[in-house]
């Protein structure tokens, strides 16, 4: 780690907003990922069930976070997810990673990254993988904006 990103992680946690948008009321793999998360030292913020873009947004910009990760298994993330981005991007917010995970096809997550979505993760995705991409993402962010 270069000295601006060790500077960066003693100043502050890296902030995540967890959210579970749409219908769908199945969390588990939600809580999992937000209590790993936790683990790893980062301060996660859990929205809890049923959000709607519009308040997922409203509460990354409240909460200033670095990632905003969305759990999606409804098939909703062609919709919800390029949403979420557009809402972020009217708002002004385009420092966040948008990131996720759920039943998402291959081909769907190619076109979402084209969009601007960062990785987004399938079902028995280690909680390891997860928390290095976002470190990585986080600290590579957090270095551009230091330039």
């Amino acid at each position: 780690m270069s000295g601006t990103q060790n500077q960066h992680s003693m100043e502050r946690k890296i902030r995540v907003l967890v959210a579970k948008p749409g219908l769908d009321g199945h969390d588990r793999g939600a809580k999992v990922v937000a209590s790993a998360l936790r683990d790893a030292g980062m301060e996660v913020i859990y929205t809890g069930l049923r959000q709607t873009p519009e308040m997922i947004v409203e509460a990354s910009i409240q909460e200033d976070v670095d990632v905003v990760a969305l759990s999606i298994l409804s098939g909703a993330h062609m919709t919800i997810f390029p949403r979420v981005l557009n809402l972020l991007r009217e708002h002004g917010v385009d420092h966040p990673l948008l990131t996720g995970g759920g039943i998402i096809p291959r081909a769907d997550a190619e076109t979402l990254k084209e969009m601007g979505v960062g990785q987004l993760f399938g079902p028995g995705t280690s909680t390891r993988d997860i928390i290095a991409y976002i470190k990585k993402e986080v600290a590579d962010k957090w270095q551009e904006d230091e330039i």
